[in-house]
């Protein structure tokens, strides 16, 4: 493994990046408040919230679309021949708008997996889920597009690793410039 399989599994899963970065960042700036409803509309199953009121429809919309738009810009990109050098396939033979919305639609169905899990488990909001809370995007993402393209089983392992460290890293960031609740 070298930098630039590093590298080229961090540009791949760069729409999933910006799609998990988005709900604490929108909801910091305060836009569309009215969409900062719970996706589970406040629902209970087996006495326990359903997802918790920290997942909204802000998040989920908001999400998706910069996941599609981050999809396009690395089409775009991929002119420049150092983005070809570090692409695992070409995004000009895809249809990336598909590509867009399922690495999107998976990160936030992963999310909303694993914060449905947590409730189930009784586990607070925030509460520590080492290493899904880090990780949860991943596993969503590789689900939904694992059907689509034909993604080697070591990237996604290397994308799961390699994500590991980044939210630990960024998250860190984000509660020292008060953008996130947590630490990890």
């Amino acid at each position: 493994m070298n930098l630039q399989f590093l590298l080229s599994c961090f540009y791949f899963f760069l729409p999933a990046y910006f799609v998990n970065m988005t709900p604490p960042l929108i909801r910091k700036v305060g836009l569309f408040n009215f969409l900062d409803k719970p996706v589970d509309f406040g629902r209970k199953f087996k006495g326990q919230p359903i997802l918790g009121k920290n997942k909204s429809w802000r998040g989920v919309i908001f999400s998706s679309i910069i996941g599609i738009l981050v999809a396009g810009l690395q089409l775009w990109l991929y002119r420049f021949s150092f983005i070809k050098e570090i692409s695992f396939f070409d995004y000009s033979e895809i249809n990336i708008l598909a590509f867009g919305f399922l690495i999107s639609a998976g990160a936030v169905f992963g999310d909303l997996l694993f914060a449905f899990i947590k409730r189930r488990l009784k586990m607070e909001p925030g509460q520590r889920f080492i290493p899904f809370d880090q990780t949860n995007y991943v596993i969503g993402a590789a689900l939904f597009l694992t059907p689509f393209l034909k993604i080697n089983t070591l990237i996604w392992i290397t994308i799961f690793i390699l994500t590991f460290f980044l939210h630990l890293i960024f998250n860190r960031v984000g509660y020292l410039l008060r953008l996130h609740k947590n630490k990890w």
